[in-house]
């Protein structure tokens, strides 16, 4: 049995998503219980009103909550009791095996990177995500915005635990390819940080093929792509605006004329389908990677939809025991690196 603890009051919506959400989950998944965090009147009263099957739901009270916009550091110092931290714990204590919020990025990370610490040889966590290819598979994208400025270790680092979850999550995957991010494919473009990754990843263990440009991201020529956090937020953000402005461009010329309606009825079926398949609640949950623990972010804003799609990505993680294959993988690697004189970091 699997144990997710939830922030319940974290996010844009707060309960109304997060409880009917935890439902929608718990109807799909037979073998989990939730930690649902938060006010426990105010939770026990959403609970109520859904049906909730309280044989696989405890609830737990936490009499603060991080603001959205909220300073991290203040979360931090002065909000030790907020639904976010107290999830978190859970993890912490051995309680849970996964924590999700939907709450502020960057109180999630710095609480979480207090309460769990970075596992051994990794300097910073990374945010990790897994996007859709045209294949049909799935690219793991990181870091999405944790690491403003990163180092060549750093990104090699990154790569290290993007091969590791590939390769828990898909085992059939038993040497995931890594590209580096550029703006070019050649190994002499990019400035000097991205030069020096290219060469450590280079001579590391992994599966390196050199660089790769943001339109391979969705090409599924690689399993996993690193960036720094500014660049690998400043791509995510790019795709989630083009997926909206295509999605309005298409709805906008369907109903420009009575004729257009008539063919947006006839390609209905197919419009539906294609807007399943890139409908970004379906990819809503990203993994901190680095931590003693498994943390995933839900996007702030998302529905109930979205956010299930988040515990699911908690689940999967933590069914697939990504800690210890990262731990194991990381350690394998420096000893390696060690071995043929490669400065991995930490």
């Amino acid at each position: 049995m699997i144990t997710i603890a939830v922030d319940a009051m974290g996010g844009d919506i707060g309960l109304s998503v997060t409880v009917p959400a935890s439902v929608a989950f718990l109807e799909r998944q037979n073998d989990v219980k939730l930690l649902m965090v938060g006010d426990e009147a105010k939770l026990q009263a959403a609970l109520k009103s859904v049906n909730a099957p309280m044989d696989r739901i405890s609830v737990i009270h936490a009499s603060e909550v991080v603001d959205m916009d909220e300073d991290p550091r203040n979360a931090l110092r002065h909000k030790k009791d907020s639904s976010m931290r107290v999830a978190i714990n859970q993890v912490k204590e051995g309680l849970a095996e996964a924590a999700v919020s939907a709450g502020n990025t960057g109180a999630l990370m710095a609480t979480a990177k207090f309460v769990l610490k970075t596992i051994e040889g990794i300097e910073r966590p990374a945010i990790a995500k897994f996007l859709p290819t045209t294949n049909g598979g799935l690219t793991c994208v990181l870091d999405l915005g944790a690491n403003i400025d990163s180092t060549p270790e750093h990104l090699l680092q990154f790569a290290i635990m993007g091969s590791q979850l590939v390769q828990a999550v898909n085992p059939h995957i038993k040497t995931p390819r890594v590209g580096l991010l550029n703006i070019g494919s050649e190994e002499i473009k990019g400035n000097s940080t991205v030069k020096e990754a290219y060469h450590q990843l280079q001579n590391s263990q992994l599966n390196f093929i050199g660089n790769v440009e943001g339109d391979d991201i969705f090409t599924g020529e690689v399993e996993v792509i690193v960036a720094d956090g500014f660049v690998g937020n400043v791509a995510l953000k790019t795709i989630e605006g083009t997926v909206k402005m295509m999605g309005q461009i298409i709805k906008n010329e369907f109903n420009s004329s009575a004729l257009s309606k008539a063919q947006g009825l006839i390609a209905k079926p197919v419009l539906a389908q294609v807007k399943k398949r890139i409908d970004p609640r379906r990819f809503n949950g990203a993994i901190f990677l680095g931590l003693r623990g498994v943390v995933v972010k839900s996007h702030g804003g998302t529905d109930a939809v979205g956010f299930n799609y988040a515990l699911q990505e908690a689940y999967h993680e933590a069914k697939a025991d990504i800690l210890t294959s990262i731990q194991r993988g990381v350690s394998a690697h420096l000893a390696a690196a060690e071995a043929s004189g490669v400065n991995i970091g930490k």
